[in-house]
């Protein structure tokens, strides 16, 4: 029966989500047949496996709008939460997995693979925390079989959870730590959760199931932050303060890391409860995924992150997860402060990238070069390479090349050029261009990373911002004017 089931269609839904965008492609590489379930498919158009599914456009709130979702599907990945501190959002959950379960069964899907939160039921939880073990009752209404996998802290980047703990430890070398610091969890890698995920798909069973599931270690919070620290060869120091309540603490968050209080609050009201795993099913089910303990977790996430340096970045929607459509933004993202810009050019892709792919060198940065000089005499000052590397044809570029105090970290002809910064600089840093046709126009994308190394990195950053501010702009529109002339 189950290779039956896999032979059909597979549908994902919250694929432009953290667990969901790297679900996909791992289901690709096995060259599964893939439908995602998106609100609006510009939400993913820029993933680089878009053109590899089936794009259903639809809205598990409207059930009208998801006629035809489950043809030919015969497993379905229920990944769709509400995060945010609404008075509403449990019974949003409850109708739109209801809707999504319904219209499931009534079409033949034989599995949901749903993934929740891990958390003792027979204590107290968090709205959100009950809200997630609640969903996974909506789903199981019907005749569907339904696996549900319960998860704490996942560890990767742009996980929730990990990104206020990141934060946290990067930031403050001295941190007042509220009672929650001490609650238990079982953190688990994000390659642990997606190889469960993915070996769900071909797990024989008839019947629901609830799998909790975990890494190597039981930590506290106060434990992951130190150990945070400890691979990452930072000193941080923790001070107990009990007072300290969800709502307070989640402001604490919010004026001490990118985090807003909005998405933090809740996030913050569930690390009063434990999530350890009680049961063993995930051991009888799946007994040879090698899980990984909590070290080696951050050690990959980071391993993997300077490897593939922002591609994980990439791959997400080219505006910021609040839907800003703005011509200047700025969000931290997986670690990243990303500055974008974004100018609509009356002019071919190649012509744009000409311009783009000729700056720097003798061709000059075609704004305020001054301050690009300046820049590159400080950097000669401290013992960086400066601007005196040039570039080694005046409009070609290759991947490797120098390029000023730049290297040519991807390009992509006519269509993407990212360079990584190989100046002094307390953290790293890259500026990458990217043509992007919406429609019959060409939008060119200009977006400024840096991973910053500590306070002094974010000083660094937030210090030189109103320069960048004058520079970048400066420079995209720069760039424009010369590709319409």
């Amino acid at each position: 029966m189950e290779k039956s089931i896999v032979e059909n269609k597979i549908l994902v839904t919250g694929s432009s989500g953290y667990v969901g965008g790297r679900l996909v492609p791992k289901l690709l590489k096995l060259n599964y047949h893939i439908r995602v379930l998106v609100r609006n498919s510009s939400r993913i158009e820029n993933k680089l496996w878009s053109k590899n599914v089936d794009i259903f456009e639809g809205n598990v709130f409207n059930p009208k709008t998801l006629a035809g979702l489950f043809d030919g599907v015969k497993v379905a990945y229920y990944l769709i939460h509400s995060m945010e501190n609404k008075k509403d959002f449990v019974k949003s959950d409850l109708k739109a997995a209801n809707n999504f379960a319904k219209l499931a069964s009534k079409a033949g899907v034989q599995k949901i693979i749903y993934l929740g939160g891990l958390a003792d039921e027979n204590s107290s939880l968090s709205d959100h925390l009950k809200s997630r073990h609640d969903t996974g009752r909506e789903l199981v209404k019907y005749k569907t079989n339904v696996i549900e996998f319960r998860a704490n802290v996942i560890v990767g980047s742009g996980s929730l959870s990990f990104e206020m703990i990141r934060n946290l430890t990067e930031r403050i070398p001295v941190m007042i730590c509220p009672q929650w610091v001490y609650t238990k969890t079982q953190p688990i890698s994000i390659s642990n959760v997606l190889e469960y995920l993915v070996r769900a798909l071909t797990l024989e069973t008839n019947k629901n199931l609830i799998i909790e599931i975990g890494g190597k270690d039981i930590l506290t919070y106060g434990q992951m932050i130190e150990k945070y620290a400890q691979v990452r060869g930072l000193k941080r120091y923790l001070i107990p303060v009990p007072v300290l309540t969800p709502k307070l603490s989640s402001y604490w968050v919010h004026w001490t890391t990118p985090l807003s209080a909005n998405i933090t609050k809740p996030l913050v009201e569930g690390l009063k409860n434990e999530s350890i795993v009680k049961n063993k099913t995930a051991d009888k089910y799946f007994p040879d995924v090698n899980l990984l303990s909590y070290s080696e977790a951050v050690e990959k996430a980071i391993l993997n992150f300077n490897q593939k340096s922002v591609e994980t970045s990439w791959t997400d929607s080219l505006v910021s997860s609040n839907g800003n459509d703005s011509q200047v933004s700025s969000v931290l993202k997986e670690g990243l402060i990303i500055e974008t810009r974004k100018v609509k050019v009356e002019s071919s892709k190649k012509q744009i990238f000409k311009v783009i792919s000729s700056i720097g060198g003798d061709n000059g940065w075609y704004y305020a070069n001054f301050l690009w000089s300046i820049r590159g005499y400080i950097d000669l000052l401290v013992g960086g390479v400066g601007l005196r590397r040039g570039r080694t044809h005046p409009s070609k570029l290759k991947q490797g090349d120098a390029l000023d105090f730049w290297r040519v970290e991807k390009i992509i002809a006519d269509n993407l050029l990212r360079l990584k910064a190989e100046m002094k600089l307390p953290g790293k840093a890259w500026l990458e261009y990217e043509i992007i046709k919406d429609q019959s126009d060409l939008i060119l994308f200009q977006k400024a990373y840096f991973m910053p190394t500590g306070l002094f990195g974010l000083a660094y950053w937030y210090g030189l911002y109103p320069l960048h501010k004058i520079i970048f702009s400066g420079l995209i529109n720069r760039i424009k004017s010369k590709s319409e002339n």
